[in-house]
């Protein structure tokens, strides 16, 4: 019965793998794609691609244009090679079986205030993914490329338990319909990149209802970046995600506190959390070796509000509270179950689930405001 259980543990595991690498492999196909129509790069389109495919668009003369994929690549040498064309895409989601495969990508074309929306077939033929067709939707959009990264943990139960935690949904949806309806785009990392954990999903809210159905998103959720796969150049800004999961994985991860401090310092980002998520910055160093919060006014969820007695506390490895403090932070926060946000130049944090909404409010409008 054990060596059962082995062999089906192993098997799910290769499963697994599998469909990781091939969704990687995927990936790269649509990304030659993207960077081939991007920077005019001809033969990088045309890899991306069956030699037979069809694209299949529409102009002002046809509601549906079939261009051959030839003629589709042709129309990218009137431009320079190598010299981005104002392009900026993003892929939305992957569904994979077997041999085939859809993909959805998002193509920004912020000169013009245009999205496409591209939909892809794909098939592996002779070991190589390769789209063999395409078609493509547009609109009017505010989105211009700018990017931000929330951080999230792959973390299930509080510390050594079997008590089940996960990221807050509430804080991520919030957040994340602040920063949608401002014309951002946002992506997701976990330490061990993948599916995490949600908690507190509340159906009856309309809002995390509507994300939680919406594939897309969800995706997201499913498929988060390993920070090896982070391209710190894209971002503006950085949230740490609240809820029990924010407590483990994320605050001792080397290379998440790399890419943070790189947004932070390279780009002259921001830094950004709420209640639990504030876990993730309390580690975090400046070029100086100063911890980030020295000095400044932080806010998080409080140590006064956790319950010393609950089993779930016991498991803690730190106190935000205490440890911000013990590094020079000036810890502030406000009653229970009330919306409270610290906004320290570039470092911007909030109390709980209710403030997750005005932190982002207060990441857009100083991003906002350094491209005046």
């Amino acid at each position: 019965m054990k060596n059962t259980l082995i062999l089906i543990l192993l098997l799910i595991g290769a499963m697994t793998l599998q469909a990781q690498t091939e969704d990687g492999l995927i990936r790269k196909t649509i990304n030659n794609y993207i960077e081939g129509t991007s920077y005019n790069k001809i033969e990088q389109i045309e890899k991306a691609f069956y030699p037979e495919a069809d694209l299949f668009l529409d102009n002002k003369e046809k509601t549906l244009w079939v261009v051959p994929i030839a003629e589709y690549a042709s129309w990218f040498k009137k431009n320079e090679e190598g010299k981005h064309n104002g392009r900026v895409g993003n892929i939305i989601s992957i569904d994979q079986y077997q041999n085939i495969a859809t993909a959805k990508a998002q193509i920004l074309i912020p000169g013009k205030n245009l999205s496409y929306i591209d939909l892809f077939l794909l098939k592996k033929i002779e070991g190589e993914w390769k789209i063999i067709s395409k078609t493509a939707s547009s609109e009017t959009s505010n989105k211009k490329g700018n990017r931000i990264l929330f951080i999230t943990s792959n973390t299930t139960y509080y510390g050594n338990s079997k008590i089940g935690t996960g990221n807050s949904y509430s804080e991520i949806v919030n957040a994340y319909d602040a920063f949608d309806k401002a014309g951002y785009t946002v992506d997701f990392t976990s330490p061990d990149g993948g599916a995490i954990p949600l908690a507190y999903i509340n159906t009856a809210n309309e809002q995390q209802k509507m994300y939680l159905y919406n594939s897309d998103f969800m995706y997201n959720l499913e498929n988060t970046l390993k920070p090896e796969h982070v391209q710190t150049e894209l971002y503006s800004a950085v949230y740490y995600v609240g809820g029990g999961s924010a407590m483990y994985g994320v605050p001792e991860n080397k290379a998440i506190q790399k890419i943070a401090m790189e947004v932070y310092e390279k780009n002259k980002g921001v830094i950004s959390s709420v209640c639990h998520g504030t876990a993730g910055i309390v580690n975090l160093k400046t070029k100086d070796g100063k911890y980030l919060v020295d000095g400044k006014k932080v806010n998080g969820y409080p140590d006064a509000y956790e319950n010393p007695e609950a089993d779930y506390f016991k498991e803690f490895p730190f106190l935000i509270q205490k440890t911000i403090e013990e590094r020079g932070g000036k810890f502030n926060y406000s009653e229970r179950n009330t919306p409270h946000v610290e906004v320290d130049d570039r470092l911007i944090t909030g109390q709980n689930h209710l403030s997750s909404e005005p932190v982002a409010l207060k990441v857009i409008e100083y991003l906002e405001k350094a491209k005046e």
